[in-house]
């Protein structure tokens, strides 16, 4: 008898249980579509941002001319476009305005602006006068190592630098301090007792 009614009662036991664990799922469930739907809100507040921040672009308005109005995404997002579309110096200045910043935005930018300075160096370096192709790549090679202090896990600034030493290699130490004249060295006529030093 008491087996009996241990059965009955963990027979009724069970179906609250699997209504449970059902409103459990349910809501788990019904948690994951709200924060998708939050994050799809989001997404859609950035991109309308973007679309109005490149309008102003376009029309040359004031908050095109004082980008620090609109938010850094934004201006990011602005400069990537610039850059795809083929306006290379108006991205670099947008990404440059951004690298100041120590976010990860900010080391974003500082990259993009290496890439884009790199890609311009072999883009002169192919050109009639090669040598502009040298103050690119020590101002890409400077981006890439402050980047590098920054974060020293940055594989892609790590590449980057690599392809920067490849076209601009750093000089040698050797080749860079001034030779120190010989201890005993003659000295020049100008500077001799008895000698003249005008015109013969």
């Amino acid at each position: 008898m008491r087996a009996a009614r241990s059965l009955g009662l963990s027979g009724l036991g069970r179906p609250k249980v699997r209504w449970r664990l059902l409103w459990a799922l349910l809501a788990a469930v019904l948690a994951a579509l709200a924060w998708d739907a939050a994050a799809l809100w989001r997404a859609q507040r950035w991109n309308e941002a973007i679309r109005q921040g490149r309008a102003q672009v376009q029309a040359g308005e004031q908050a095109a001319r004082s980008p620090e109005t609109l938010p850094p995404e934004v201006r990011f997002a602005i400069a990537a476009e610039l850059a795809a579309s083929g306006n290379g110096d108006a991205a670099l200045d947008g990404w440059r305005a951004l690298q100041s910043e120590n976010t990860p935005l900010g080391q974003a930018a500082r990259f993009n602006a290496a890439s884009a300075l790199l890609r311009e160096a072999e883009r002169l370096r192919g050109g009639p006068q090669p040598g502009q192709a040298i103050a690119l790549v020590e101002l890409a090679k400077e981006n890439l190592r402050e980047l590098l202090r920054r974060d020293p896990q940055h594989w892609a600034a790590r590449y980057n630098l690599e392809r920067a030493q490849r076209l601009q290699p750093d000089p040698d130490e050797g080749e860079t301090a001034p030779a120190a004249a010989p201890r005993d060295a003659e000295r020049a006529a100008t500077t001799m007792r008895g000698v003249s030093q005008g015109l013969p």
